[in-house]
């Protein structure tokens, strides 16, 4: 169970961390991409945070995903630069693939098409 504390900074890594990334991708110029970070769990000693992001198109999803686990380094110094007065410690940042979407839409489909997706 997480703690307040969790919680809280886990907002703060979020919320930063967003603001980041669609910004780099608003400065880059690329078209018809879409990044959200849709949760951050931070461990209970403060050293790691598992950040769960959701790219659209999802075919794109993949190679972004590798760019940002390569780029993890700089990004969680461009993070700590802005959180710098609210954490004493930067936790490392782990990035994985929020399929969830692609989840929602699969299961869409197939009751649209009258299939069963619990079988």
């Amino acid at each position: 169970m997480e703690t307040k504390r969790q919680k809280r900074i886990a907002k703060i890594i979020q919320m930063d961390l967003a603001e980041i990334l669609q910004g780099e991708v608003r400065k880059g110029g690329i078209k018809n991409l879409i990044i959200t970070v849709s949760k951050v769990k931070v461990t209970p000693d403060l050293n790691q945070a598992k950040v769960y992001v959701s790219i659209f198109p999802s075919e794109k999803a993949e190679n972004l995903l590798k760019a940002l686990q390569s780029n993890a380094k700089l990004i969680k110094h461009e993070v700590a630069q802005r959180v710098k007065h609210q954490l004493r410690k930067m936790p490392d940042l782990i990035f994985f693939r929020d399929d969830s979407l692609d989840y929602i839409d699969k299961i869409d489909s197939e009751l649209k098409n009258g299939e069963n997706p619990i079988d």
